[in-house]
């Protein structure tokens, strides 16, 4: 077997000898395997198994899972890896991790509504995506914290000049109305921050963030099983459980990624009369494949698609799109 990593690891028994125990990965002809072993001197025990299997993305996830319960029991890795949180980052990313984390211990959800309100209205406005505005992590810590000038609202990491140029006035009417219990700057929060409740936090956000990773990898299987299988949406609907934009949009992300999309789209495209394909491909060729309203309108002319009609014509033209920009690629790379 190929040890592709190992590392050594000590715990405090409170005695003046540590326990000390090994974590490793190995591989042999594609299978792998995650191992820890107890090596204190005279009780070396037999390795106990974690994971054996050929997915690298589900060892990946059971050795990191399995060596943040054992960091839970008190080992320390004697090389730095990536578990080790916080002590890797720097102090700029911890110091804005710390801010989120006294965010969540101390929300204000009336602010926070009020702000994902205005966030709402305005990415509507702009027809954006909310969370192009703002994320989440920042409204919550505008709603906290409570800028009352454009200068504090510029220390709240995730908004930056741009942004608070453009947006600055409307969320100050939100944010200074409301009674605030601290000050600027926010060098506070690092000293009121219980430091072993934030260790905890960051492991559970390490590992949601992991289980995401891994659940996409999982769905992201299925949509390429169902796809090379000459599956169609409603069979994608099926096996994920997903509406079909949400699908779409994996499908789009996927080819984008040089995933080969065309046995779905020949599949949806079957049912749409050629004629159809052909207009849209041309107003794709005049017009640009950016916007699909454009396109529309030059297919059904003073007709006004509603409802389940309007929802089909959009599903069948982005799979167009997607068989067209793959088509101009290599006419470019063939150029």
């Amino acid at each position: 077997m190929n040890i592709v990593f190992l590392n050594t690891l000590e715990r405090g028994t409170g005695n003046q000898e540590a326990c000390k125990a090994q974590v490793s990965i190995g591989e042999e002809q594609g299978v792998w395997s995650v191992h820890w072993q107890d090596t204190d001197a005279g009780t070396e025990e037999e390795p106990v198994l974690w994971y054996q299997g050929i997915s690298w993305d589900e060892m990946l996830h059971v050795f990191r899972q399995g060596l943040r319960e054992k960091m839970k029991d008190g080992y320390r890795p004697l090389v730095q890896t990536e578990v080790e949180l916080s002590q890797g980052m720097s102090n700029k990313a911890r110091a804005s991790q710390m801010l989120s984390y006294y965010c969540e211990e101390h929300p204000n959800e009336e602010v926070f509504e009020a702000l994902r309100t205005w966030r709402r209205e305005q990415a509507a406005k702009e027809k954006k995506a909310p969370y192009i505005l703002a994320t989440n992590r920042v409204l919550r810590m505008l709603s906290v914290f409570l800028p009352q000038t454009k200068e504090e609202l510029l220390q709240i990491p995730g908004f930056g000049e741009q942004k608070a140029a453009i947006y600055a006035h409307d969320i100050l009417q939100i944010t200074m109305p409301a009674v605030r219990m601290h000050e600027f700057p926010l060098d506070w929060v690092m000293n009121v921050v219980d430091l072993v409740k934030f260790e905890g936090w960051l492991l559970a956000q390490k590992e949601q963030k992991l289980r995401m990773e891994l659940d996409r990898e999982v769905s992201k299987r299925k949509v390429l099983e169902v796809v090379s299988g000459g599956g169609t949406l409603a069979d994608l609907q099926v096996s994920l459980d997903m509406p079909r934009r949400e699908l779409l949009l994996w499908v789009e992300e996927l080819d984008k990624e040089g995933y080969d999309m065309e046995p779905l789209v020949e599949a949806e495209l079957v049912s749409i009369p050629e004629e159809e394909q052909i207009k849209a491909w041309q107003a794709f060729e005049t017009g640009g494949d950016r916007y699909l309203k454009p396109v529309l309108q030059r297919l059904t002319g003073e007709a006004e698609l509603k409802g389940k009609e309007l929802d089909r014509a959009y599903e069948w033209l982005r799979l167009l799109r997607i068989r067209f920009r793959r088509e101009k690629m290599s006419a470019q790379a063939a150029s």
